[in-house]
């Protein structure tokens, strides 16, 4: 049975369709399904059940995946072996939540890239949680720990967040001293029903039941308040690179999260992948400590 076939048909099983397959593997869709073919007539049985929600799993395909797996596993042993001493090279894919994604990956990516010549880093940033048991991504970033699945779970760093306002608005607007004054001012916050983790629920720690402006994205609300839209409670690692953004009433409403490193749980075998998480995770806790760094002290915050 050949490897590359295996490969293959790993990445159908993931993606659940030949063209997705065929983009994380860079082949098209129609050599895909002729690997797939070619794999099915090796085994002799369908591996695949084309349905209108795309690619599943026969009772036949399910029971190759593990022996694909650990095929995959010891493909990636010998090349590591292989290239021990060249440094880490190949390519990386980080799933992470948006604001993570747009304003700490790009710095520590680049780090990463200038230390390794040889990596590629591919940033997935995704307003749910990645998929790390269909492979989207070879390690996620996520803003609380799962509890299910075969998955090594690390904390990584917490962070701050805080209510702010341009200055263009909050000149424009009545002046703000506590949170009953919130009520005469528009907001800017996530979509109700699009939040999908309970650790994004903002807007309920000020006390205002609806926002005027909400968007999934975190960097769609954190340029809302950069345009003067509204008031929103953003990351004060974004707010050096919103100028005019400041904090208000920062004695008053003051939030802390964390972020987490997951990583499939089979995937501690590779030296590679742990020497990677181990500089993400160094360049994570920098990069927010250095943008957090550069805001002044809280304070009273007072509009």
């Amino acid at each position: 049975m050949d490897w590359d076939d295996l490969r293959i048909f790993l990445a159908v099983a993931r993606a659940e369709s030949l063209s997705a397959a065929g983009r994380r593997l860079a082949m098209d869709a129609s050599t895909v399904g002729r690997r797939v073919a070619r794999l099915e007539g090796a085994v002799g049985a369908a591996l695949f059940l084309k349905t209108p929600q795309g690619y599943q799993l026969t009772a036949e395909g399910a029971r190759l995946v593990a022996p694909a797996e650990a095929a995959e596993q010891a493909a990636a042993a010998a090349a590591e072996g292989v290239r021990a001493d060249a440094g880490i090279t190949g390519q990386l894919r980080i799933g992470a939540p948006d604001g993570c994604a747009n304003y700490l990956l790009p710095q520590v990516a680049r780090d990463l890239c200038e230390a390794h010549p040889g990596l590629e880093i591919q940033i997935v940033a995704l307003p749910r949680v990645v998929n790390l048991t269909r492979r989207e991504a070879d390690m996620a970033i996520a803003v609380s720990p799962p509890d299910t699945g075969r998955l090594v779970v690390q904390r990584l760093t917490d962070y701050q967040l805080h209510l702010a306002g341009h200055e263009d608005y909050l000149s424009r607007h009545p002046p703000l001293h506590d949170l009953a004054d919130l009520q005469g001012h528009r907001m800017i916050s996530y979509i109700p029903d699009m939040i999908f983790d309970r650790e994004l629920d903002y807007l309920s720690a000020t006390g205002v039941e609806t926002a005027q402006i909400s968007s999934n994205s975190v960097a769609v609300q954190m340029q809302a308040v950069r345009a003067g839209a509204g008031l929103g409670i953003v990351h004060d690692f974004a707010i050096p690179f919103a100028p005019g953004v400041r904090r208000v009433l920062a004695d008053r409403i003051a939030l802390r999260r964390s972020f987490w490193m997951i990583r499939h749980a089979d995937d501690r075998a590779s030296r590679r992948l742990t020497l990677l998480a181990e500089a993400l995770a160094r360049g994570i806790r920098a990069e927010v400590a250095r943008l957090e760094g550069l805001l002044p002290t809280a304070g009273d915050g007072r509009a």
